[in-house]
């Protein structure tokens, strides 16, 4: 039996996995709102939480960043989160006056993360066992478009983009020093992957045009990649929204994997401009979990997989659970259709 990190870079790399890759994320929001009945739910399901155990969440405390109120991150953004258990959003922006880019500096990445401190020989000391154990190792690379949108404000980068603002340039290129600095002592610490979050696209389409994504983005996206790519280690982008325009030129920066939306995509979209040519991580409709039938939830399933896997590879699948209305037995139809339909190849 294959080890689940080589049957997913084994899907990753078209190179035949005996499974689907699939997993879950469940923000605090959902622990708080469903606790020990949560619990159940994994521990009946061993085969996709082999290592779960009772008691290893604490439901009542969802840790700094996700506590009701402010913080601040080390490149000065403030976060506010209004709902205990959920992911905030940046209220003030430090570069929102340009005239703040004259004695601005990103975070020391050899010291810290985006938002906390970070001690790199713990983190390679982690890697090396990680290693000895064949688990998957995943550097984060932290975020890049929406890194932009954070410093600058989201309609203020609007208006940089359309007016090609030169002072764009400018700090486009200290992120771009900066991811690549981080991405090394990630590559230093021995990673198979390098993921990085973006956030780029609308329901619809891109928050920007496809030309101004070439003129602006992509340069950063292509010298962060390709590297990464050179030292033999694949990337990962996540990013929400629809993306169909620009895929051909994320396989062109070097993405090895993206994580398409299904209802911004449509899976015949993500069939056509995704299968065969880059892994898709698929992000099942999140907005139709609290609202919809378990029943509608394994049909989904089983519909992306007739549609996107092939015995090559190329479909790696993940349910995000990111409210406190999703019935439990949504949750526990995602892990039925998962065990039937991606862990089928599987031993149990």
């Amino acid at each position: 039996m294959i080890s689940e990190r080589e049957n997913m870079l084994r899907a990753i790399q078209f190179r035949n996995p005996e499974w689907i890759p699939c997993s879950f994320i469940f923000l605090p929001i959902v622990w708080q709102a469903h606790r020990e009945k949560l619990e159940d739910v994994l521990l009946r399901h061993p085969r996709l939480f082999k290592d779960f155990k009772r008691g290893s969440v604490d439901f009542d405390h969802p840790g700094d960043f996700y506590r009701r109120g402010d913080f601040r991150d080390n490149w000065g953004c403030l976060w506010h989160v209004a709902i205990d258990g959920a992911e905030g959003q940046v209220v003030e922006h430090p570069l929102g006056d340009w005239d703040a880019l004259k004695t601005f500096h990103p975070p020391d990445s050899r010291t810290h993360s985006e938002r906390e401190a970070r001690d790199w020989g713990k983190v390679r000391q982690q890697y090396a066992d990680m290693k000895s154990k064949d688990i998957i190792r995943i550097g984060w690379g932290e975020r890049l478009f929406d890194r932009l949108y954070a410093l600058r404000g989201f309609e203020n980068l609007m208006i940089d983009i359309a007016t090609d603002d030169p002072r764009l340039g400018e700090l486009v290129e200290i992120l771009t020093d900066y991811t690549m600095r981080l991405t090394d002592l990630w590559l230093e610490a021995g990673v198979d992957m390098m993921a990085y979050h973006t956030d780029i696209g609308t329901q619809r389409a891109l928050m920007i045009s496809p030309a101004k994504f070439r003129q602006h983005i992509k340069p950063m996206f292509s010298k962060v990649f390709n590297h990464v790519r050179e030292q033999g280690v694949e990337v990962l982008l996540s990013s929400d929204g629809c993306l169909l325009e620009i895929v051909d030129d994320l396989i062109e920066c070097g993405v090895s994997v993206h994580d398409p939306q299904i209802r911004a995509n449509t899976i015949e979209g993500i069939r056509k401009a995704y299968k065969g040519k880059m892994c898709v991580n698929l992000d099942l409709d999140r907005q139709m979990f609290m609202f919809c039938k378990a029943d509608d939830i394994r049909q989904q399933v089983k519909d992306s997989v007739n549609a996107l896997d092939s015995p090559e590879g190329g479909l790696m699948i993940y349910a995000a659970f990111c409210d406190n209305a999703t019935p439990l037995e949504n949750i526990e139809a995602t892990c039925e259709a998962f065990e039937k339909y991606c862990l089928k190849g599987r031993p149990a």
